[in-house]
């Protein structure tokens, strides 16, 4: 009888633990068709299906080994490629390589699955880029993607997650952020204008978000946590016109009012309801923001929007050792990507959390782990980020 009684206390004391504790990781797992050139096909959807259809590939199975090390209760995946039927798409990587131990690790499993479209790759009938061709895809795209869905997302989470109330804002315009940071092509003489890198018509029907923005509601014991999800472009990969750095600037933008409240009432979804969170809710920001907060790749005024936010947590920067070696900067431990910067965050709300702990899963060269990070090969060229925290 006393053993039972341990016992019940030991699950009961277990279940009161993960009630009140939850982590929440980050990681773009570059898991988009380019990563695979070596299978000889061509850059589609198809590669990642084929790629998942059994679980060999030793790259995604570092993958898997560094979400089973982490094991977090939520988890983004950036550089997801969209595939529509999950069965041939998600199911299969948590069947064929979360749901096996890899390395001896203790399989994981999410029961809860969200992933929708996204404006990479999504053909429009415009001269977006300018080289004066249409070309749909491409730089032509409403997002840079060489197939609808390339770079994708998807959320995980072992808790349930709320589908019906969903948000998505993949459809929303730029032109309907009020002060939209509108991409101008300076002008050579400096006593006239600048011209505007989008024709008037290309303006009116150009979406702001390169992939997509997304609230998913997790319910965590009878707590709603608004997952907060993102992946804005690269700010480079253009010209003076600055096309991509205002884009990262105006999407980062869209979260940061999302979130305000009384800051948002611009804000509409792809139903077509105005929508933003209102004060006193639980929320976590994830995604590669591709937004550095300190060194050479930062951008003033940017990445602010949201860690100096009143209502975002930023206290506890998580770092790495494998970071810290890095690069002789002395603040190289928050880094994020080998590339050298801090561009994947979860960042809480200070409603709701006490932050616990968090990391970047980048392990020092001396480490026998350090073979899942040991080159664009071993893994992806970016590294996992969480945080722990206490529900309030």
């Amino acid at each position: 009888m006393k053993n039972k009684l341990v016992a019940l206390f030991l699950v009961a004391y277990s279940s009161a633990l993960s009630a009140n504790t939850l982590k929440v990781a980050t990681f773009n797992v570059s898991m988009e068709s380019t990563n695979y050139e070596a299978l000889g096909l061509a850059p589609s959807a198809k590669v990642l299906k084929q790629v998942l259809s059994n679980g060999d590939n030793q790259q995604v199975k570092n993958i898997a080994e560094i979400i089973q090390r982490v094991n977090p209760d939520i988890l983004l995946l950036n550089e997801f490629d969209y595939i529509a039927d999950q069965s041939v798409g998600i199911d299969n990587f948590i069947k064929h390589y979360l749901n096996v131990s890899q390395a001896g690790q203790q399989a994981v499993n999410y029961e809860y699955v969200y992933t929708n479209t996204v404006n990479t790759g999504e053909p429009t009938h415009f001269d977006l880029d300018n080289n004066g061709k249409k070309e749909k895809y491409g730089g032509d795209a409403y997002g840079y993607g060489l197939y609808p869905g390339q770079y994708g997302m998807v959320v995980l989470s072992k808790y349930p997650i709320e589908q019906a109330n969903a948000r998505t804002f993949q459809t929303f315009k730029w032109k309907d952020m009020p002060g939209a940071q509108q991409p101008i092509l300076p002008a050579t003489n400096a006593k006239e204008l600048g011209t505007p890198w989008y024709s008037e018509e290309e303006w009116q029907a150009f979406r702001l978000s390169s992939k997509s923005h997304w609230d998913i509601p997790v319910n965590v014991n009878g707590e709603i946590v608004h997952v907060l999800a993102m992946h804005p472009t690269p700010p480079n990969f253009d010209g003076e016109e600055d096309r991509n750095g205002t884009r990262n600037h105006d999407e980062i933008r869209l979260m940061a009012d999302y979130l305000t409240p009384n800051r948002g009432d611009y804000i509409y979804d792809d139903a077509g309801a105005q929508v933003s969170l209102k004060e006193n809710e639980r929320f976590v920001l994830v995604g590669d923001f591709n937004a550095a907060d300190m060194g050479d790749k930062h951008r003033v005024d940017v990445i602010e929007q949201l860690t100096e936010s009143p209502l975002v947590n930023n206290s506890l920067i998580p770092t790495s050792a494998g970071g810290a070696e890095a690069s002789r900067e002395d603040f190289s431990n928050r880094f994020t990507a080998y590339w050298g910067a801090r561009a994947d965050y979860v960042l809480p709300s200070q409603y709701g959390f006490d932050v616990k702990d968090a990391g970047v899963f980048w392990p020092s060269k001396d480490s026998d782990l350090y073979r899942l990070v040991k080159d664009r090969q071993a893994s992806s060229d970016h590294r996992m980020v969480w945080v722990s925290l206490t529900i309030k």
